[in-house]
């Protein structure tokens, strides 16, 4: 399961563009939600191997602006499986593009649920599953 773990793990990383800032010249923070959000679905996609959507966003947090010249890092971590549900720590690193500091920008905690065939939630099917907190 450990390996597992590790090997859902995703790491996105998204240079700050003029197209993605708002009226404040910093990162739309819509924007920050859905890179969050892909990542979540893909940790829970790569954990599971079961087509997975997110149930529940919850403790989002806009921790410190993200500016022009930043590289976003999101970085997606499965820290709780049970039999219905996967709770997915997501936290967003920016790091300056010309300097060594780094800051998290923003965190939050996805719930991912997985899909049947019909569209309809069902057990994850995870292999010696048990209720685990990482």
């Amino acid at each position: 399961m450990h390996k597992q773990i590790i090997n859902s793990e995703t790491r996105i990383c998204k240079a700050i563009f003029p197209n993605t800032l708002n009226a404040n010249n910093s990162l739309f923070g819509g924007l920050i939600m859905q890179w969050m959000d892909e990542a979540a679905y893909i940790a829970a996609t790569r954990f599971t191997k079961q087509r997975m959507f997110t149930h529940h966003v919850s403790d989002m947090k806009f921790i410190k602006a993200v500016v022009p010249n930043t590289i976003a890092e999101v970085i997606a971590k499965v820290v709780k499986a049970d039999a219905l549900r996967l709770t997915i720590k997501v936290t967003l690193i920016a790091e300056e593009m010309y300097d060594d500091n780094c800051y998290t920008a923003a965190e939050s905690v996805f719930t991912m649920v997985a899909l049947n065939e019909q569209n309809k939630p069902q057990k994850l099917q995870v292999h010696n599953l048990e209720t685990i907190y990482y």
